[in-house]
């Protein structure tokens, strides 16, 4: 199957006052179809750079980068207009930047299928259907400033799904919200996975918030770092658990990051001693009798 997402090697380099910043150093990174997948760095990592691409509002450097089957770096202005609104929905931290304040959110939903050419007899049963997805079914006649946070992003969610995209794109949708809004969020965008079929990439510095979905990326220094998978399992009393293991990502060429709290625990810098054994290898921190004067 191919992915639906692929990027190889990314690179993306921006020149501010003269001065070269890499943004994205190499990054590599595959979404299978129907992953919902959450990627996650500090201020500064290239997590936003990343999605900039992903969403046709950039492009890299160097690299390649393929969204269902479409090349956003051979694009031309009028084929990225037709990938936004027909191939990719995109949901922004600020719900209003979705939503149209003086509009219902039926009209909202409505709106948004006008501009993408859907006929007008198929525009409110597409609305109908998507509100009820996303668990607000009676709040279709309200406008954006009569619902609270939570309610804002999922309508916000529903406008971003009536083209019926292939992959829909979330940046930091739940960076205003408390706890449980937040978690009624990522429920809904679980929702709209589990119904739809819609590939979900979620943007998000926030690792607590990343640990409900079922694949982390984390990037860091512009690279893949980290990836963490977890998985349902129903354990000896009966009762269903999460089980989560982080792997650490290695590139083409060898080069692999530690986690940083091993880098800490271990206080690993400069030079590190490897040690091949017949199943694994091992790290270890240098002495300093062994580091080269």
């Amino acid at each position: 199957m191919t992915p639906q997402i692929q990027c190889t090697d990314l690179v993306r380099i921006y020149s501010t006052g003269g001065v070269e910043v890499q943004a994205l150093q190499g990054l590599t990174l595959t979404v299978e179809q129907g992953e919902v997948t959450a990627v996650v760095g500090a201020s500064g990592s290239g997590k936003s750079t990343l999605l900039s691409i992903l969403s046709s509002h950039d492009t890299p450097t160097a690299g390649s980068a393929t969204v269902a089957g479409h090349d956003l770096l051979t694009m031309s202005s009028r084929e990225r207009t037709r990938y936004r609104r027909h191939t990719v929905g995109f949901v922004w931290q600020q719900a209003e930047r979705n939503l149209l304040g003086p509009l219902t959110v039926t009209e909202n939903i409505a709106t948004s299928l006008a501009i993408a050419g859907t006929a007008r007899r198929a525009r409110r049963a597409r609305s109908r259907e998507l509100l009820d997805v996303l668990g607000i079914g009676d709040l279709g006649d309200r406008r954006p400033a009569e619902l609270s946070g939570g309610q804002q992003q999922r309508a916000a969610i529903a406008v971003a799904l009536a083209n019926e995209p292939a992959v829909l794109f979330a940046d930091e949708p739940t960076g205003e919200l408390d706890e449980a809004n937040s978690e009624h969020v990522f429920g809904a965008l679980r929702e709209v996975n589990r119904a739809l079929g819609t590939t979900v990439l979620i943007v998000t510095h926030d690792e607590g918030v990343s640990r409900q979905v079922r694949r982390t990326v984390q990037i860091r220094d512009g690279r893949l770092s980290t990836e963490t998978h977890r998985e349902q399992r129903v354990g000896e009393d009966g009762e269903e658990q999460t089980h989560a293991r982080e792997y650490a990502v290695l590139d083409r060429v060898g080069r692999l990051q530690l986690p940083e709290d091993y880098l800490r625990a271990l206080a690993l810098k400069d030079l590190v001693r490897l040690q091949l054994e017949r199943d694994h290898v091992e790290v270890h921190p240098t002495a300093t009798e062994e580091k080269p004067e």
